[in-house]
């Protein structure tokens, strides 16, 4: 098994049989019976990231709220559990926010994010009654205005700022540099002040900024929201405005493979607040609500992708490749930003000798690659291989590329073990041709 089996959902563990266990549930069995590729969400796992994030920033600050990025992973049974768990969820798209309004999540939880928005979407939002629009730009905050005001509606905004901050992670992943799409510059953020506090329809209760993903520094964080509580100080005495709410983002890290730890939910919890506190004080400023957003951190470690080993090709003194029936169809962010994973083999947790192996994808590009040189027990066709810490972005992200089926997704509690999403067919790749 891993050595470090924080990787995997907190419910792992081995039967006798040598097979993976996840929620009371044979990984091996669940395979054979839906198939692979297949995607397993642990629930016990969701829940516990929740309550964690929960309590850690609420004891380090009481005024505050999280708010699950819905990015990271969305569907129907998710969107339930975070409302029974009392998160905020935030959206980006049309689809977002259908999906959340069709499993009616409380519209006051609901921040409505996007660098680009379009008239119909901020119409769906207003019409919805989410709790915050996250304004980016200068020809959003026109557009939003205007639409309010023929519904005559008032909305509760936040304007994102990109507080020119290097987050330190992959270029693809980092938001809050001043050369980003999101956001606006601090440098420009006045303009955009007075014209909301002018609004007729809009009602500015605060600032947003999130600096990037995968996260594991508490240094940029409190270095972006200096920045942003400054220039909060100075909005006030050139505008008297006053900063209700600061929503610092996400990007929390998680901990992919065994020698890149993550730090803990708390040390993140305690530099946020710490700083904040600390800036107010200096400042002389009131406490604002505090929002996180964390999306990866909740869901990435509940879930596993499990593969169906098939072809092996053996290179001699340069790769052995075990290429599996998934790959980047369902999971390209080893393609897209390099990311690592480590694997198990889920039909062999206790083997003993082991090879180094690099795990190959089944689609028609060279780097279609999930694992690369990892140390496994012997594959043989048929073995099942389980991705570890599968259960953000990949599925978002996933793709008919080579006209591929998405694969199904299971939710596993208390050894029960149930469909939350079926495997697509040829008809569901060819339903909107015309």
């Amino acid at each position: 098994m891993l050595d470090n089996i924080s990787l995997l959902p907190l419910t792992a563990e081995v039967n006798q049989a040598g097979h993976l266990m996840v929620g009371g549930c044979d990984t091996v069995e669940i395979s054979r019976e839906y198939g692979t590729p297949l995607y397993i969400f642990d629930e016990f796992t969701i829940r516990r990231k929740c309550r964690e994030y929960r309590a850690a920033f609420s004891e380090c600050y009481p005024d505050s709220q999280v708010i699950y990025a819905a990015k990271a992973f969305l569907h129907g049974a998710l969107a339930r559990i975070l409302m029974e768990e009392g998160l905020g969820i935030d959206v980006v798209s049309a689809g977002e926010l259908g999906m959340v309004r069709k499993n009616q999540f409380p519209p006051s939880r609901v921040y409505c994010h996007g660098n680009n928005k379009s008239a119909e979407e901020i119409i769906g939002a207003l019409e919805y009654g989410v709790g915050r629009i996250v304004v980016d730009n200068l020809y959003e905050l026109a557009m939003l205005n205007e639409i309010a005001s023929g519904k005559n509606q008032q909305a509760d905004i936040l304007l994102r700022l990109s507080p020119g901050v290097d987050a330190h992670t992959h270029q693809y992943i980092t938001t809050g540099v001043i050369d980003s799409k999101f956001g606006i510059t601090i440098s420009d953020a006045e303009e955009a002040v007075a014209k909301a506090m002018a609004a007729s329809h809009l009602n500015l209760v605060g600032f947003h900024s999130h600096i990037g993903s995968q996260i594991s520094e508490i240094e940029p964080y409190q270095l972006a929201m200096e920045l942003v509580r400054k220039f909060a100080a100075e909005m006030k005495i050139k505008h008297r405005f006053e900063l209700r709410e600061l929503n610092v983002g996400g990007g929390f890290a998680i901990q992919y493979t065994q020698n890149m730890p993550a730090p803990t939910i708390d040390y993140f919890a305690r530099g946020i607040a710490g700083k904040l506190n600390g800036l107010c004080q200096e400042l002389g400023l009131d406490l604002p609500h505090l929002t996180v957003e964390p999306g990866r951190a909740i869901v990435g470690q509940s879930g596993i992708a499990l593969y169906r080993a098939g072809a092996i090709k053996n290179i001699p003194g340069v790769r052995r490749y075990v290429s599996v029936d998934g790959g980047m169809g369902d999971n390209i962010r080893t393609a897209l930003y390099q990311a690592e994973y480590e694997a198990v083999v889920a039909s062999n947790m206790q083997g003993k000798e082991k090879t180094t192996v690099t795990i190959a994808g089944k689609f028609c590009e060279s780097g279609d690659i999930l694992v690369r040189d990892i140390s496994l027990p012997r594959i043989v066709a048929g073995d099942i291989i389980a991705i570890a810490a599968a259960g953000a972005y990949c599925l978002p992200m996933a793709s008919n590329y080579n006209a591929s089926f998405r694969p199904a997704i299971i939710m596993v509690t208390d050894g029960k073990a149930r469909l939350i999403r079926r495997r697509e067919t040829l008809d569901d790749l060819t339903n909107c041709d015309v």
